[in-house]
């Protein structure tokens, strides 16, 4: 029997964690990057991978995607909109033994609610260009299912963390920053929840499905970088008022939106038990797989 196999436009932080996953089951898990360094590093991974980006579509796309049974997008839309539909979405809609697709959206689509909750049937107010950009995306692969029949399901993830993206990261790097906005929570999804969730989908197929993807906690930021601090042992940078912070643009609109987002879905429709149900499940286990590996390590030099 033919193992299943997997193509992933744009295979980076997620992904990947969801490739990794796949390709130790046995899985053929392929891929697009940007560079020829991440190329040269998802090889060395084990991972077929192929240059991609607006202006370079795949080399002989028929040819490359052929077998293919399961396909995920986590490539966002340009100003010019989604490269991957307009470069290849024809290619895709031919597919003859795709079981299942996902693409990869944000919970930005839903824009600010005040800090109401916000579930897939709410409805889409996104507030800036990146946001409306997701919104466009999102309706063009719905049409490609529509139309074509493609099996797409939807995820709109909240803000992803894990080990090397965290607040336990940030807190190390000294790039950590607690700003007080009053009534601002942010929600936030751990990788592993993400592949975990993909995988449930995947056996549990309902093309045309749309998922939120966020813990069971929303909260302050600042929160979180103060517990983070906490674990580590060191003093928190000082709770800083939103207008004082000197944030870049781009963090400084993370701001603009403020709202809580429901998870049901992903539980009741997919059985997804969220393995870090909120930031401090996360961190901790952070900690601890990081303490793991290093007793591995000492122990194998020991031996050694």
């Amino acid at each position: 029997m033919t193992a299943p196999r997997l193509f992933v436009f744009g295979l980076g932080y997620s992904a990947g964690v969801f490739a990794e996953a796949l390709k130790a089951d046995g899985w053929r898990v392929g891929g697009t990057c940007r560079t020829e360094e991440k190329r040269a590093e998802l090889e060395a991974r084990g991972f077929e991978a192929v240059l991609f980006d607006r202006e370079h579509p795949l080399p002989d796309a028929p040819a490359l995607l052929d077998g293919v049974t399961h396909l995920l997008v986590s490539v966002p839309p340009d100003a010019k909109g989604d490269p991957v539909l307009d470069l290849h979405g024809r290619d895709i809609a031919g597919l003859r033994r795709l079981d299942w697709a996902g693409y990869l959206s944000t919970t930005g689509v839903y824009g600010d609610t005040g800090g109401e909750w916000v579930s897939e049937a709410s409805w889409l107010r996104p507030n800036g260009d990146r946001q409306r950009r997701r919104v466009e995306a999102e309706r063009g692969w719905q049409y490609l299912h529509r139309e074509y029949g493609v099996p797409m399901h939807i995820f709109r993830l909240a803000g992803i963390y894990g080990p090397g993206r965290s607040a336990i990261d940030h807190v190390r790097e000294g790039t950590a920053k607690r700003v007080d906005k009053p009534g601002q929570v942010f929600c936030r999804i751990h990788v592993e929840d993400i592949a975990a969730t993909l995988r449930a989908s995947m056996a549990s197929i309902s093309p045309g499905a749309v998922y939120n993807l966020a813990d069971d906690l929303p909260c302050p930021s600042h929160e979180v970088v103060a517990h983070a601090c906490a674990l580590l042992g060191v003093e928190p940078p000082p709770l800083v008022p939103f207008d004082q912070a000197e944030l870049s643009p781009m963090a400084a609109s993370f701001y603009a939106d403020c709202r809580r987002v429901r998870n049901d879905r992903i539980k009741t429709r997919l059985g997804v038990v969220l393995k870090h149900p909120d930031y401090r499940a996360g961190l901790a286990a952070q900690l601890a797989a990081e303490r793991t590996a290093e007793r591995a390590a000492t122990d194998g030099k020991m031996a050694g």
